[in-house]
């Protein structure tokens, strides 16, 4: 039987990159996030190109009950899963700490470290109970740095970066692997939401440089869950060429 892989964050950007290069090669796929049209499309392409498994849960990761209810009612078909990819995950504005928004400041921490811990309790469990499993966070740069009006946001992704620290001990004695997967800039719709679909002002976070795509992020995902089981790929970081640090970027223009 194929394995099963759940990613969170899947109608766009990187967790849309998993679910395609995960189907690809023969995996059981299921895609959460909250655009249920983006879903639904994502679900028939990618059962039209690869005769893909898939199942696409609807759900806010913010909402623990939601969380819940889709887990739970899981068919016990799809209740072995493989892989948990923790990917949903935003910023929202760009602000200094004295003239931030508090709906920013909670939409992020709802959103990169309570919304990780939400899904995390509800399949954690399923693969303790197996013995085996294999949980992949997208942290990000901001993770490991910070930059100027980068606040929140930053001790959002720091808080993935020890969460996966914890999260490999505990689950340790379980057989169970963690690994983060932290990139600087990919070029997706997280400057779009950033900046509020201001997307000129998005657009320009790009120039001059090639950033990642959300494909090399896909490939880096999928080598670490394609290791021996006797290897775990523990802290992965990604960046582009041109980026030596979170803010500091090599532009030719």
């Amino acid at each position: 039987m194929s394995k099963t892989i759940l990613i969170t964050g899947a109608t766009a950007g990187i967790g849309k990159a998993i679910a395609y290069q995960f189907a690809a090669n023969d995996f059981r796929v299921i895609i959460t996030g909250r655009r249920l049209d983006r879903l639904e499309e994502i679900k028939a392409d990618l059962e039209a190109k690869f005769n893909a498994d898939v199942l696409a849960l609807p759900f806010d990761i913010r909402d623990s009950m939601a969380v819940n209810t889709a887990i739970v009612s899981l068919p016990q078909n799809w209740k072995e899963i493989d892989i948990l990819v923790n990917n949903a995950g935003l910023a929202v504005g760009l602000n200094k700490i004295h003239e931030g928004l508090l709906d920013d400041w909670e939409r992020m921490i709802d959103t990169n470290i309570k919304g990780l811990l939400y899904i995390t309790k509800e399949v954690s469990p399923l693969m303790v109970a197996r013995c085996k499993g294999h949980i992949i966070n997208i942290g990000s740069i901001a993770g490991k740095e910070t930059y100027p009006n980068g606040n929140v946001y930053c001790a959002t992704k720091h808080a993935v970066d020890a969460l996966s620290k914890s999260m490999r001990i505990d689950l340790l004695e379980y057989g169970i692997k963690v690994t983060q997967i932290a990139p600087g800039a990919v070029e997706t719709e997280f400057s779009n939401v950033r900046f509020k679909g201001d997307d000129a002002r998005a657009e320009k976070v790009y120039d001059g440089f090639e950033p990642l795509h959300a494909e090399d992020i896909a490939d880096a995902v999928y080598y670490c869950a394609s290791l021996p089981d006797h290897v775990n790929i523990n802290d992965l970081v990604i960046m582009p060429a041109a980026q030596a640090a979170a803010s500091i970027i090599l532009r030719k223009n």
